[in-house]
């Protein structure tokens, strides 16, 4: 399935079952074209293959013996000093660097538990990103950028809150599992702004375009991709989307728009 067959589906069915991994991985591959995603699905799949499990090993020891493998014995860490770089979205990177952001260990975690057996969710927490093991009625909840460790329904509102620096309350519905599509979109998310703090207006482009193909009744994403156009030199790209993005503008940004639209205009006549 290619990366925008994935993105159609979630956008008809935000908890279809698609595969987290591949499509992060084909996110990689649009600036990557060397990059060999089957290769890297296969490097993931061994890992799980590594797990061994007792016969009668409880929900939580086998998070124990996923996360000493993955944390303790590989070495996998949070990237807690340069946590916005794009590197630590990309699995390729985070089996490369073995440094990454909550949702790229979780997802590393739900299909290298995957892989071995397991059935792993991911739970997006206010500003973090957890999993959990789902065992019957049994659900233990562990932290990927945090080692894996075990976490309690106060620890998720401790993190939660540390994060926001708003109360959260760990309800069952709260630590439900986080559906596919916005699980994606998270990671979309992450990807367009850390390109656009380091001023890489293409690479968010290319991000800000996979957002409307996820989300394609958000016309927001089309004005997004006309200012990331703009910015990146691209008037008459930008001119196309914002003029399609101007009959859903209000009050709040009509102005900015017009301004915009105004300046790649005016970009686009000089070449004439």
């Amino acid at each position: 399935m290619t990366l925008s067959d994935s993105l159609t589906t979630l956008a008809l069915d935000r908890h279809a079952e698609v595969d987290l991994a591949e499509i992060n991985l084909l996110l990689a591959a649009d600036f990557e074209p060397d990059l060999d995603v089957p290769v890297v699905q296969s490097q993931i799949f061994e890992l799980g293959a590594e797990l061994e499990f007792g016969p009668f090993d409880e929900p939580v020891e086998r998070v124990r013996t996923l996360s000493r493998l993955l944390f303790s014995d590989l070495g996998f860490s949070g990237d807690s000093e340069t946590y916005d770089d794009p590197r630590n979205s990309y699995l390729n990177e985070v089996l490369e660097r073995k440094l990454g952001l909550p949702i790229a260990l979780s997802v590393l975690a739900i299909a290298v538990g995957e892989a071995a057996g397991l059935t792993i969710a991911g739970v997006g927490l206010p500003g973090h990103f957890i999993a959990k093991l789902i065992d019957g009625p049994t659900e233990v909840l562990f932290d990927p950028f945090h080692g894996g460790r075990i976490l309690t329904h106060r620890d998720c509102e401790r993190l939660a809150s540390n994060a926001t620096g708003r109360p959260f309350h760990a309800t069952r519905d709260a630590l439900e599992a986080t559906p596919p599509g916005i699980i994606v979109q998270r990671m979309l998310n992450n990807l367009k702004s850390s390109y656009l703090r380091r001023s890489m207006f293409d690479e968010a482009a290319a991000i800000i375009g996979w957002l409307g193909e996820l989300l394609p009744n958000e016309p927001e994403h089309i004005r997004d991709l006309g200012f990331a156009f703009l910015q990146a030199g691209r008037p008459g790209k930008a001119m196309t989307q914002l003029e399609r993005y101007l009959p859903h503008s209000g009050p709040a940004d009509k102005p900015m728009v017009e301004r915009a639209l105004r300046e790649a205009r005016r970009h686009v006549a000089a070449w004439n």
